[in-house]
């Protein structure tokens, strides 16, 4: 069995970096990806607008060409798997890693599809795949929604939007401008302040107006088949009547696959171990990379800011050969 240099997984952005640096190096390389080329990117809502600009997330000084002022999904979507393409990137697809092992100097690497061995393994797999849960009564109903893709099937609808980050606004004011009747029930005493700021205005002044009602300092308690039970800044339960809830509540990176890899996770956020000198974990020739790093504080890394991940981890695999 071939041994390779280095196993990328996850084929986001920042993943796609790693093999872009590692392919310039002469490495040989694999990037293992479970679903398509950015898969994260692929599930966002069909319409959402990046808060950066396109050149903050290009990677390998590939220019980003788009003619709107902030790169959309589908902008994102052509410039990251066209550059796969065009540079012919290894990348095996729908493909998910199970376990990862390390055998004395070389990692064994299985997969749902095969197994692989690397002298180096780079974990990118962003955040995007579980969604932080409430755990109240009726979250497993159908009618609960963790992701949000457009708002169309919530025309005329009773919507309950849960949480007042930019994934919960989007959605708020497009099922309401689709005519969706919308309650934002936020734990929080105001819309909260990382929101666009082109967007934040418009669903400040659409509560302020009452076309969309919101409860600040409450929380969901109870979710049943027609209706959701939520507790308001006095503590006092209400049930109003309900089609769906969109639960934009976060995401969370896969804490239980870091933890088989032997990855260690510090603190209440679970930050993962990585010396950010080398990116490299607690386990040698373990690296982390892009937003996976954060552990639960996923508001912390970026596309734009982790980019540098991919030279940093490239040029410390060099150095000790």
């Amino acid at each position: 069995m071939e041994i390779l240099d280095l196993l990328i997984i996850g084929a986001g952005p920042i993943g796609l970096n790693c093999a872009l640096e590692a392919k310039k190096n002469n490495l040989t390389y694999l990037i293992v990806e479970k679903g398509t080329i950015v898969n994260s990117l692929y599930h966002y809502p069909l319409y959402m607008r990046f808060f950066s600009t396109a050149e903050k997330l290009e990677i390998a000084e590939i220019p980003f060409i788009t003619t709107a002022p902030k790169p959309g999904r589908q902008d994102a979507l052509e410039y990251y798997q066209g550059i796969a393409r065009q540079k012919d990137l290894s990348i095996n697809l729908y493909e998910k890693v199970l376990n990862v092992r390390k055998n004395e100097e070389i990692f064994e690497v299985e997969t749902s599809k095969s197994r692989y061995s690397a002298k180096n393994v780079i974990i990118s797999t962003g955040f995007y795949d579980l969604p932080n849960t409430m755990n109240i009564p009726g979250e497993n109903l159908e009618k609960v929604k963790h992701y949000y893709t457009e708002p169309y099937p919530f025309a005329q609808q009773k919507i309950v939007v849960v949480g007042s980050s930019n994934s919960a606004v989007d959605a708020a004011l497009e099922t309401y401008r689709k005519g969706a009747e919308v309650t934002m029930i936020i734990r929080h005493s105001e819309i909260s302040k990382s929101v666009k700021y082109w967007v934040k205005p418009d669903i400040e002044n659409r509560i302020l107006e009452g076309s969309i009602k919101a409860h600040f300092n409450a929380e969901l308690t109870e979710i049943k088949e027609n209706t959701v039970i939520f507790k308001d800044e006095k503590g006092e339960l209400h049930e109003i009547e309900n089609d769906f809830v969109l639960a934009m509540t976060g995401y969370l990176p896969d804490f239980d696959f870091l933890r088989n890899t032997g990855i260690r996770l510090e603190g209440d956020c679970l930050n993962p171990y990585y010396n950010p000198e080398t990116m490299e974990t607690n386990i040698p020739n373990l690296y982390l990379a892009g937003v996976v790093c954060g552990g639960k504080d996923t508001h912390l890394w970026f596309i734009e800011n982790s980019r540098i991940h991919a030279s940093i981890i490239i040029k410390n695999i060099l150095s000790a050969h």
